[in-house]
């Protein structure tokens, strides 16, 4: 960002007196409501998915990365301990990272450095809906090349897997497909895990475009064993 803002009249700064509370789940408005000062429950209560307001120095915000409703809640770090224990109060519970990491993986959420990399466009990691095509003469930091491969058609594609045996599945496991005539598609595991919502193993992966299809059987390769595996949509969970 700083290296492509010396081209512009405009100052980058980070901010280190700023804390972020997520409060995610099915009663998580309403919990949040309970914690909030009542200024910011006017803000916030009108917000709909994906929309954010502004209360002074705080910022709530109608989104999060667990496939759930919920409230990301900006506030000056002085204030953060003291919202952590209303919010504890009204009954939210803490989560650590490996349980987000399952939320996010059943609703399909990509992990930064797994599932999309500076190696990966946004068209093969199941991001081209985030690209602003229009207008035409719009340009932005890589519309070149991404219109290079969206004409020549990408090489992979992330698709959602359900392994069909017993095990974990974890990122950089060897997908195998099996094509006619005995030519085999390889493909890698982006993220594994096993999930408390379905009660069995899956990933996200990327695989041949022609391997792509729901219901393409394949497998994976899990500590040396050929495990069967499915292709089904992304995401696995969608909130109802």
């Amino acid at each position: 960002i700083s290296k492509h803002a010396a081209d512009f009249d405009v100052s980058v700064n980070e901010r280190d007196d700023l804390a972020m509370i997520a409060v995610q789940g099915p009663h998580a408005r309403e919990k949040s409501f309970e914690a909030l000062p009542v200024d910011v429950v006017e803000a916030a209560s009108p917000l709909k998915r994906f929309f954010g307001a502004d209360c002074g120095e705080w910022f709530v915000g109608r989104t999060g990365y667990t496939g759930e409703d919920g409230f990301e809640i900006m506030v000056p770090e002085s204030e953060a301990a003291a919202l952590w224990d209303k919010l504890a109060a009204a009954g939210v519970k803490p989560c650590g990272l490996g349980a987000r990491d399952t939320l996010r993986l059943e609703a399909g959420m990509n992990l930064y450095g797994n599932d999309m990399t500076e190696d990966t466009s946004p068209l093969i990691s199941g991001l081209g809906w985030t690209i602003a095509w229009q207008p035409e003469d719009r340009d932005f930091i890589g519309r070149s090349v991404i219109e290079e491969e969206k004409a020549a058609g990408v090489k992979q594609k992330i698709v959602g897997l359900i392994l069909e045996s017993r095990g974990v599945l974890r990122s950089h496991q060897r997908v195998i497909v099996d094509l006619q005539g005995g030519e085999q598609g390889e493909g890698e595991v982006t993220s594994g895990t096993f999930s408390p919502t379905f009660k069995c193993p899956l990933a996200m992966a990327y695989v041949r475009p022609d391997c792509s299809q729901p219901g393409q059987e394949l497998l994976i390769d899990v500590r040396g064993q050929s495990e069967p595996a499915t292709v089904v949509p992304l995401p696995f969970y969608r909130r109802a």
